[in-house]
């Protein structure tokens, strides 16, 4: 063959067109590289442009359950099972809590409500924000500590400082704000303080006016609501029949109004907290409480589960006599009673079941008084950074309760809320705070144990 007037052999000939090959796919592979890193400059380039963008955006909160689960049950149709779920609450603007999207909630964890705050916006003046200093029963005592009343809103009566700033209890906004937090918790029922109509307690207002909110806003967040009766004017087991009968007839037919299963009487009842129940005579109590009372609410439309406060070692007996169908210990200070004690709980737990009672211990992330009761500083437990509180749900899992009741979402006063709280600091006093882990610290904390807790009761 010749090529440009030359014989070239066809073995040089086809050396010569495989150099050309390799040549040109080279290049080509270059230029396909070019293309790529040009492209990709751009799109980082146009990331970079659209940034500002995002800034806009609903902040989100993953939170990630632990491995254990919820397990749905006949008493329980609306707990939900959650298996290593990841969970997104979304900060919407305005709201100082998450927007929980189809929490899972247990509804045998239960958590004290307070609904006795208020402020000038919107109850005309402040309410418990601003609560006295509680002197000391023994006078030269009192005379060594601070007297006279808190000034809102930089000076309250808590050492913690709410997220929400003093807010009003019958504020619907923040009433929904409350009920995404305990959603967020995991707890299913919220223990409402309650007086009769017409009722309060020194420091407060009529609670019994805003159920019917708390009612309408906890179903809305798949909550429920029990009653936590305080010792209202007069309160006796004649009147608390009375009350009991008002609950029923007024709240009863709401879905957001709480009932248990009871696995003896098979069938789902109200549940009802009853405060300083020591304060009745055990034998009065038996007339509405035992199946022979003279008054006897047992078994009529009116029935219900009937908890009474265990404080010393003697009211076991006397709650059980009673005819309460079990004990709830309400304080979260260990040590500071024998029914607030965790080394106690295991015994406590034995006896009410060798009487086929309930026991439900009360758990929470501190106390601290001493901006109402200053001499009463013995009585502190510090939070320890929610190691104080990951300790008391613990103990309470131990013994496997037949519920767990959280001692609180917003005692303020006693330092006992895990309702979200701020640093904050004014000239005279800093407030305390929940540390590295932020405002939400506790509801967190309390979600962990929750999914843990699985009744047999």
């Amino acid at each position: 063959m010749k090529v440009c007037g030359q014989r070239v052999s066809v073995f040089k000939l086809s050396l010569l067109l495989f150099i050309l090959f390799i040549a040109s796919s080279c290049l080509f592979i270059y230029y396909l590289d070019v293309q790529w890193t040009t492209n990709k400059m751009n799109l980082n380039e146009s990331g970079k442009n659209q940034a500002p963008k995002n800034k806009h955006r609903n902040e989100k909160i993953v939170l990630q359950e632990p491995e254990s689960e919820y397990r749905a049950s006949s008493k329980n149709p609306q707990q939900m099972n959650s298996n290593n779920i990841v969970q997104e609450a979304v900060l919407t603007k305005g709201s100082k809590s998450p927007e929980p999207t189809h929490l899972p909630v247990n509804y045998d964890v239960h958590i004290f409500y307070y609904p006795w705050y208020g402020n000038p916006e919107h109850d005309g003046k402040y309410f418990h924000w601003n609560h006295p200093y509680l002197p000391h029963w023994d006078k030269i005592e009192a005379a060594k500590w601070p007297s006279g009343q808190h000034k809102p809103p930089d000076d309250i009566g808590a050492n913690f400082y709410p997220q929400l700033g003093p807010y009003s209890s019958g504020d619907p906004v923040v009433v929904e704000d409350h009920m995404k937090q305990v959603q967020l918790s995991g707890a299913g029922v919220l223990a409402v303080s309650w007086y009769p109509p017409n009722d309060a307690d020194n420091e407060g207002k009529n609670p019994d006016k805003l159920i019917p909110l708390i009612l309408d806003l906890a179903d809305k967040y798949q909550l429920k609501v029990a009653f936590h009766i305080e010792p209202f004017k007069g309160r006796d087991h004649q009147t608390l029949k009375t009350n009991i009968k008002y609950i029923i007839d007024t709240y009863g037919k709401h879905p957001g109004f709480y009932r248990h299963y009871d696995r003896i009487k098979k069938k789902h009842l109200p549940v009802y907290y009853i405060y300083d129940s020591y304060l009745v005579k055990s034998s009065n109590w038996a007339e509405l409480f035992t199946p022979g009372g003279s008054i006897s609410i047992r078994n009529t439309e009116y029935d219900g589960i009937f908890l009474g406060l265990l404080v010393e070692r003697q009211h076991k007996e006397g709650v059980a006599s009673a005819g309460f169908d079990g004990y709830y210990t309400y304080f979260a200070t260990d040590g500071f009673t024998y029914g607030s004690s965790w080394k106690n709980w295991r015994e406590i737990r034995k006896y009410a079941r060798g009487r086929r009672l309930m026991f439900v211990p009360s758990v929470g992330p501190g106390y601290i008084d001493t901006r109402v009761r200053p001499w009463n500083g013995k009585n502190t437990r510090p939070r320890q950074d929610g190691r104080y509180y990951k300790n008391s749900l613990q103990k309470a899992l131990d013994i496997n309760p037949s519920m767990i009741s959280i001692t609180s979402f917003n005692e303020w006063h006693e330092g006992t809320q895990i309702e979200t709280a701020v640093p904050k600091a004014t000239d005279s006093f800093t407030y305390l705070d929940y540390g590295p882990e932020g405002p939400q610290c506790y509801l967190n904390i309390t979600r962990q144990y929750v999914s843990k807790f699985i009744s047999e009761d």
